[in-house]
C-alpha cells in the first residue's frame, strides 16, 4: 500500500489550492462586471470592504486552524464543533451542493471558450461540448484517483499558466493607463445611482469571485505542515485581492467606464484587444481556458473532499467515507462526478433549469463561511484554548466580529430571494442526515436542531409554492 504521508501537501500546493480555488472565470469579467453598475471610486470603496471582510475571515481561518488542529474538515469542521451536528451537516451539505454544481458551471464555461478558437463547441452546452467535458471529467477523476499529490501538483502548474496572462494584462494596462480616462467618469453618472448603490453593485460581484478563499482549510487533513494551512489562506487571499483589484481599476484608465460595461466576455480579453489588437484577445482566451481548468481540478478535489471528511466524522453516510490504495476519497468522487455528468446531460435540454440550480447551490455556500466566523467569535467569546494560550485574544475577537458582520453582509447581498430558495436544497438533506445518524444508532435531531430542521422544510415548502405561483425566480 502506497505511504499516505507521501500524499500529504506543502505550502505552495496549498496556496496554488486557494488561488487556483478563487480565480476562475469570474477573474476574466471583472473589466465588465464591475463596469456595468459602478464608476471607478465606488469600486475602489467595494474592493476596500471587501478587502477588510475577506482578510479577516481569511486569518479567522488561520487561527482556527491553529487552535483547533483536531477539526480536519475546515468549514464543514467548524460549524459541527460551535454549534452540532445538524449545523455541521449543513455546511458539509450546502458546501458539496456548491462545489459540484460550480464544476457544470466551470466545464459549460470551458468548453465555450474553447469555442471562441473551434466554433464547433458554440457555447460550450451543445452535443459535441458535452461529450468533450464527459471525457475531460473523468480524466480528471481518475487523475484524482491515483493520489490527490499528483493532483495538486496539475493544479499549482494550471495556478501558474493562469496568472501569467493575468500578469501580462496587467502589466500592458499599466502601460496604457491613462489618468484622464479614469477621472471622466469617476464617480458614476446620474443613471448609476448613488455611490452607495454603486458599492452595493460591487459586492455582488467581489462575493462571487472569493469564493474559494477555504481551500487549503477543507483539505487541512492533507497538509505536511499544520501552520501551513493558515498562512496558504491569507497569502492566497491577499495576492488574489491585489490581483482582483489592480484588473478592475486599471482597466478604467484604459477604457471609459460605457464602453468597458458593453464588452463581451471575457471582457478582460477583448480590454487587452483595444489595446494591442486581436494578439490580445487570443492570449486571454487561452489563459482563461487553462484558469477554467485549474478550477474544475481543484474544485473536483474540494468537492470530494467534503463529504468523505463529513462521512468519517459521522455527519454523512458511512458510503462516502471510503478510501482507496492511494487515499483518495473514492465514492465520493464516484457520485460527486457522477452529478456532475447528470447535470451537464441536463443543460443539453435545459439550460435555465441549470442556472436557477447553480445560482441557489452558490447562495447555500454562504452560510458555512457565516459559521466559521461565528466559531472563530464564539472561541474568543468562551475563552476555549486561551486557558493554555492566551496570547491575541483580543486581535481575534476583533476580527472574528468583522467577519461575522461582514459573512451575514455577503448573504444580504446574494439576494434574500436566493437564500429562500437554498433551502429547498437543504431540505433534501435532511433524508442524508437522518440516514448518517441511523446507520451509527444515535439520535437523530437534539431539540433545538428539530427546530431549526421543521423551520427549513417550512420555508422550503413556501418557495415551492412561490416558484409555482410565479412570485419566486
Amino acid at each position: 500500500m502506497e505511504d499516505k504521508n507521501n500524499n500529504k501537501l506543502g505550502l505552495w500546493s496549498l496556496i496554488a489550492m486557494v488561488i487556483g480555488s478563487m480565480i476562475g472565470g469570474g477573474a476574466f469579467s471583472l473589466p465588465a462586471d464591475m463596469s456595468k453598475g459602478a464608476g471607478a471610486g465606488a469600486i475602489i470603496i467595494g474592493w476596500c470592504i471587501t478587502g477588510v471582510g475577506m482578510i479577516a475571515l481569511a486569518f479567522v481561518y488561520q487561527n482556527l486552524s491553529m487552535r483547533r488542529p483536531d477539526l480536519n474538515g475546515g468549514i464543514y469542521s467548524y460549524a459541527k464543533a460551535g454549534f452540532g451536528d445538524y449545523m455541521g451537516f449543513t455546511s458539509a451539505w450546502g458546501y458539496w451542493l456548491s462545489a459540484w454544481i460550480g464544476n457544470v458551471s466551470y466545464v459549460v464555461m470551458l468548453f465555450g471558450a474553447i469555442g471562441y478558437f473551434i466554433p464547433a463547441f458554440g457555447k460550450g452546452n451543445n452535443l459535441l461540448s458535452i461529450v468533450c467535458a464527459s471525457i475531460l471529467l473523468w480524466s480528471i477523476h481518475s487523475l484524482i484517483l491515483k493520489g490527490i499529490k499528483q493532483a495538486a501538483f496539475i493544479n499549482v502548474i494550471t495556478t501558474i499558466g493562469k496568472l501569467v496572462p493575468i500578469f501580462v494584462f496587467i502589466t500592458v494596462m499599466i502601460i496604457f493607463f491613462n489618468v484622464k480616462t479614469i477621472s471622466l467618469d469617476f464617480w458614476g453618472g446620474v443613471s448609476l445611482g448613488s455611490v452607495m448603490n454603486q458599492v452595493k453593485s460591487t459586492m455582488l460581484v467581489t462575493l462571487w469571485v472569493f469564493i474559494g478563499i477555504e481551500g487549503a482549510v477543507v483539505i487541512s487533513g492533507r497538509a505536511k505542515k499544520r501552520s501551513d494551512v493558515g498562512k496558504a489562506t491569507v497569502i492566497g487571499l491577499i495576492g488574489t485581492l491585489i490581483i482582483y483589484i489592480l484588473i478592475s481599476v486599471l482597466s478604467l484608465g484604459v477604457m471609459s467606464r460605457e464602453g468597458l460595461s458593453q464588452l463581451d466576455t471575457p471582457s478582460m480579453a477583448y480590454a487587452m484587444e483595444h489595446v494591442v489588437g486581436k494578439w490580445g484577445a487570443i492570449f486571454i482566451n487561452l489563459g482563461l481556458i487553462v484558469s477554467l481548468f485549474g478550477a474544475l481540478l481543484g474544485w473536483t478535489m474540494l468537492a470530494g473532499e467534503i463529504p468523505y471528511v463529513a462521512a468519517k466524522d459521522g455527519a454523512m453516510p458511512k458510503l462516502f467515507a471510503k478510501e482507496n490504495v492511494h487515499g483518495s476519497p473514492v465514492n465520493s468522487l464516484w457520485i460527486t462526478n457522477g452529478l456532475v455528468e447528470i447535470s451537464l446531460i441536463v443543460t443539453l435540454f435545459s439550460s435555465s433549469t441549470y442556472q436557477a440550480l447553480y445560482t441557489m447551490a452558490t447562495s447555500a455556500i454562504l452560510v458555512p463561511y457565516l459559521f466559521s466566523a461565528l466559531y472563530g467569535l464564539k472561541l474568543t467569546i468562551t475563552g476555549e484554548t486561551y486557558d493554555t494560550n492566551p496570547a491575541g485574544r483580543g486581535k481575534d475577537l476583533f476580527l472574528g466580529i468583522v467577519s461575522s458582520i461582514y459573512a451575514t453582509w455577503l448573504i444580504y447581498a446574494a439576494g434574500m430571494q436566493y437564500m429562500l430558495m437554498v433551502t429547498i436544497l437543504y431540505s433534501v438533506g435532511i433524508f442524508v442526515f437522518v440516514r448518517a445518524k441511523k446507520e451509527r444508532n444515535e439520535k437523530v435531531f437534539l431539540s433545538y436542531e428539530k427546530v431549526i430542521a421543521v423551520i427549513n422544510v417550512i420555508l422550503a415548502v413556501i418557495a415551492v409554492v412561490m416558484i409555482a405561483m410565479g412570485k419566486l425566480s
